[in-house]
């Protein structure tokens, strides 16, 4: 059995009724370029898309928002770059949590955080990348997922910081 908290599941007769944009009013330049990096990784696993492509296309074009800034693609393509080792890694740490059973909104977050913590060339603690996606997961997701996303980001960090 896992000691990861686990995150609430909704039930496929869930129906959506109106969605209700995040209260982003705190969040730095950084923080919100994630979001919107979260929001590429949810639609692309949502369509059975390519991150890059959707990526590419939002830089071109975009229906709900303005275009996605360079930063957010940069985000979204270091996933895409890294995506196996990204899902293997979460796969390997999440233990008992296939990542097809997680909620899509705490997959899409753990894997640009995963992604950050691993592959990101920034000098950002990982400390501070946890807290952040953490504080997405409090915005986009249930109540119980930001201990979740915490927890998973937590053990990727440390298995980091053990093999150097």
């Amino acid at each position: 059995m896992t000691d990861l908290p686990l995150p609430e599941r909704d039930g496929a007769d869930v129906e959506l009724v109106r969605s209700v944009a995040a209260d982003t009013s705190g969040f730095s330049a950084t923080t919100r370029a994630r979001l919107r990096a979260v929001d590429v990784l949810f639609e692309a696993d949502l369509r059975g898309a390519d991150t890059a492509e959707i990526a590419e296309s939002r830089t071109q074009r975009s229906t709900a928002q303005t275009t996605l800034p360079e930063r957010v693609r940069a985000f979204a393509d270091l996933y895409a770059r890294h995506r196996a080792d990204v899902d293997d890694a979460l796969h390997t740490h999440s233990e008992a949590w296939q990542l097809s059973r997680m909620p899509a909104v705490d997959r899409a977050i753990l894997r640009l955080g995963t992604a950050e913590i691993l592959f990101s060339e920034q000098d950002t603690p990982p400390a501070i990348i946890i807290r952040e996606y953490v504080r997405i997961a409090e915005q986009i997701s249930t109540e119980k997922s930001p201990a979740f996303v915490n927890a998973l980001l937590q053990r990727i960090a440390d298995m980091k910081e053990l093999l150097g």
